[in-house]
């Protein structure tokens, strides 16, 4: 223990919420309580913003039934942001820290937020400020590097899954062709997610699956939802939001950018209502074609949540300020997977450096040679993470 790191702790949330990101903040909280050189625990509302505003709560006060409440309640319970801090942003932020005596700063969210806190570490390091900076992760992409999968990933997979295990089931009771569009901008394992439906059963949905990793060609598609449909006579398609072309152009997004610069994908329905008119446009008689975005639906839902992921939430929280009061180094939680059946995993440290901005993607081997497809090691990669699914039968 660094016994010259002593004072107060701050915690934020950032990006899009989850619906087990709050076991991270509860778990960090109650592990910051049993530690004797966190001196006062903080939260701060709407990330970084809140730290500018000095907009905080005291995260001590609440006793342990209240915290273990808000760890079941889906979304950002302290508010959340998409704000890349600027130098500006940055002087403003280590004013309060030292106003309010803070040394210990943990941030939770995905690869945006780890380059926040990593932009904050290097700051606190040329000020020669004593303080300890950790990202906690999280992420329905699944998309940060290092980590084995992300906090909040699973619980959104298995909506996914059982959104789809649904709408197949309606597909099949009234055949048509179904689209359904999935959040990944540049990464597709929450579509990926969408084959645990099929339960090994080919002739359930969905038939067709199109993750960013591979060029998306509308001709091709077209042939491919024909093929489908003459061989079942309806065809279920899950697609990513963050579908893209040869030349890497979004199929369909808005001209709006954060501050970190991403690009606004569809999240209206353009992109489902413009798939569904290709579909039309590849039948010579009239076909009956639906499409729905599932959007912020699957982030947060609170029915639907993965006991692994829950578990695995609240892990990084605790780890997360258990590591900084010990070692007193800034970095980010990831997560090791031991072994998948019985199903096993833990915590290590890696630099913020190799989280922070950078992003992940579906490895070649766990999509089909086909491209509209995902093979049998990632589906033993997803199971143990989402845990049982419900089981629909047929006659």
């Amino acid at each position: 223990m660094n016994a010259k790191l002593k004072g107060k702790m701050l915690i934020g949330q950032s990006g899009g919420p989850t619906a087990v990101i709050n076991q991270s903040l509860i778990g960090a909280i109650i592990a910051a309580k049993s530690q004797e050189n966190i001196t006062g625990i903080l939260g701060a509302k709407h990330g970084i913003q809140g730290i500018m505003d000095e907009d905080f709560i005291d995260l001590s006060a609440y006793e342990l039934a209240k915290l273990e409440r808000i760890a079941i309640t889906p979304a950002a319970a302290l508010g959340s942001v998409r704000l890349k801090p600027g130098k500006a942003e940055c002087v403003r932020v280590f004013e309060v820290f030292k106003k309010h005596d803070i040394r210990y700063f943990f941030y939770i969210g995905g690869n945006d937020s780890a380059e926040t806190a990593h932009i904050i570490s290097e700051m606190a390091k040329e000020a020669q400020y004593d303080f300890c900076t950790v990202h906690i992760p999280k992420t329905i992409d699944n998309d940060l590097k290092v980590t084995d999968h992300c906090p909040g990933f699973a619980s959104a997979a298995k909506f996914v899954a059982q959104a789809f295990m649904g709408d197949d089931r309606d597909n099949r009771a009234l055949k048509g062709i179904k689209v359904n569009v999935v959040m990944g901008r540049h990464a597709g394992f929450l579509t990926a997610a969408s084959a645990l439906a099929r339960q090994g059963d080919e002739s359930r949905g969905p038939h067709l699956i199109y993750m960013p990793e591979r060029a998306f060609d509308r001709a091709q598609f077209q042939q491919d939802v024909r093929q489908v449909h003459a061989k079942w006579g309806r065809c279920v398609i899950a697609v990513s939001e963050g579908i893209s072309d040869t030349e890497g152009t979004p199929i369909l997004s808005s001209n709006e950018k954060d501050s970190h610069g991403n690009v606004q994908l569809s999240g209206t329905g353009a992109l489902g209502d413009y798939l569904s008119a290709l579909i039309k446009d590849a039948f010579s008689e009239p076909m009956r074609v639906r499409a729905d975005t599932f959007g912020y639906l699957q982030r947060s839902f609170p029915g639907v949540i993965s006991e692994v992921d829950a578990q695995e939430a609240r892990m990084v929280g605790t780890y997360g300020v258990e590591q900084a009061v010990q070692q007193a180094s800034s970095g980010s939680v990831a997560i090791r997977r031991l072994s998948d059946k019985p199903y096993e995993s833990d915590c290590f440290m890696t630099p913020l450096s190799s989280v922070a901005r950078e992003s992940t993607e579906m490895k070649d081997a766990w999509i089909h040679e086909n491209g509209h497809d995902i093979t049998e090691d990632f589906l033993t990669y997803l199971t143990p993470l989402v845990g049982e699914l419900p089981i629909v039968d047929e006659f």
